[in-house]
């Protein structure tokens, strides 16, 4: 019976089910759309148009030097921030509740009003099991059970294993642990099943060749991004030139669009997280192939607004769920002070952390969003982070103070910070 009822639900319904959060994502593509268009009209700039021949020569001679190119993109505005997306998820509300006819939401204080389910910590040290104090992890330097070199060895054989018998599931399994630095990108490549094959690599150069051929407004908004973010970033300035052709080929790939059929969302805007992946894959194709699978698998459920656990919109309440419960002194006081807490967080979640830890720190989270197929972990670590800076916090007295607090994650080790807020939290 479910299968007929599912098999004429109209696509939108399969994409998803709650009408209000459809609605919503629909007025934010239009208003995205409409700042694009403002934009082409203000610039007299077309939205396209096809690169003159010797345009066309330049571009591929510099292709793999974009980085030096200056062009002027001072007239070029970003088509939105952060805080511009938390506002529309901070209006989002069910009609078919009035404010505090929902029995199990009205105690929520945070800005998030929308009655989702999230987990408690429980459920989360259930689904996260394989973190436990007990268990040995890459990026722990000091687990009271097992000497770090010791199980490193150990997991490093496995791992070895892991790959030569080519087992995806294991592989997915396996990295829960932690990746060794040396098998990372193998591992990652087999869970996401990216083998880089002929017809790959040429769909790849297909997909150059558009973007040699055709000048899109997009791409200056691209230029812009990498130049605000990753040519000012020591970790990742000397990735610019491969940011530029991963992201100016994304935006020509038409295979993406196929991927929108399931979520609630349209395609899409970039943020700066293929960076982290330039350190693990030095062919372009290969690199754009995992950002692709990355991005259509995981990242584009932190910019489009839908119920799903993973989507923005869930990890957002489960962040405030998770410190209104557990650290009620801390979220009630910075509320107090006009410091909501999720006002600070939400940029280093819809980010997935990238440009706010430390390259290794990241690679380690992003072991685990892929071994558990789960982008739930980014609300645990941001409320872990606001956890392990709670004294300083309780001391401020403003937004801007509690800013300050947080403002560099840049040496802080995630994986204590996860388990010990998982495991040694009394529930």
């Amino acid at each position: 019976m479910l299968f007929i009822v599912n098999s004429i639900s109209p696509p939108e319904h399969i994409k998803e089910p709650l009408a209000y959060m459809r609605k919503a994502q629909g007025s934010w593509e239009k208003r995205i759309l409409k700042s694009l268009n403002s934009m082409c009209t203000e610039l007299n700039i077309p939205l396209a148009q096809k690169r003159p021949v010797n345009e066309q020569k330049e571009l591929l001679n510099k292709w793999n030097e974009m980085g030096t190119d200056e062009p002027d993109l001072s007239l070029f505005r970003p088509v939105y921030a952060p805080k511009d997306f938390l506002e529309v998820l901070m209006n989002l509300r069910n009609p078919n509740y009035e404010n505090g006819e929902q029995p199990s939401f009205r105690n929520h204080l945070g800005l998030i009003q929308v009655p989702l389910k999230v987990k408690d910590i429980p459920e989360l040290k259930e689904d996260f099991s394989e973190l436990g104090l007990n268990i040995g992890q890459l990026g722990i330097d000091d687990s009271a059970q097992v000497p770090p070199e010791l199980f490193e060895n150990e997991h490093v054989r496995v791992g070895q294993k892991v790959l030569a018998e080519q087992d995806s599931a294991a592989a997915q399994q396996y990295v829960r642990q932690g990746c060794p630095t040396a098998l990372r990108a193998d591992l990652w490549a087999l869970i996401l099943n990216i083998s880089n094959q002929p017809e790959d690599i040429l769909y790849y150069e297909q997909l150059k060749s558009n973007v040699i051929q055709h000048d899109l407004l997009v791409d200056s908004l691209i230029y812009k991004d990498v130049k605000l973010t990753a040519s000012n970033d020591d970790y990742y300035f000397v990735f610019e030139d491969y940011l530029y052709q991963v992201l100016l080929c994304f935006s020509r790939d038409t295979s993406v669009l196929e991927h929108f059929t399931y979520s609630s969302a349209t395609p899409p805007k970039s943020y700066i997280r293929v960076a982290p992946l330039c350190f693990l894959y030095h062919e372009p194709s290969k690199l754009y192939q995992i950002f692709r699978e990355m991005y259509v698998r995981f990242f584009f459920r932190l910019h489009s607004i839908s119920s799903h656990p993973s989507g923005i919109v869930s990890l957002c309440l489960l962040f405030e769920t998770l410190l209104q419960t557990h650290l009620p002194q801390l979220f009630y006081h910075l509320r107090e002070i006009g410091a909501q807490p999720l006002r600070i967080s939400f940029k280093w979640m819809v980010r997935a952390f990238s440009g706010y830890l430390a390259t290794d720190q990241l690679l380690l989270l992003w072991d685990r969003i892929l071994g558990y197929n789960s982008l739930e972990i980014l609300a645990v670590l941001a409320a872990a982070v606001f956890a392990f800076r709670a004294v300083n916090l309780m001391e401020v007295t403003s937004l801007a103070a509690a800013e300050a607090v947080l403002a560099d994650l840049s040496t802080l080790k995630v994986m204590p910070l996860l388990q010990i807020f998982l495991f040694a939290t009394v529930t």
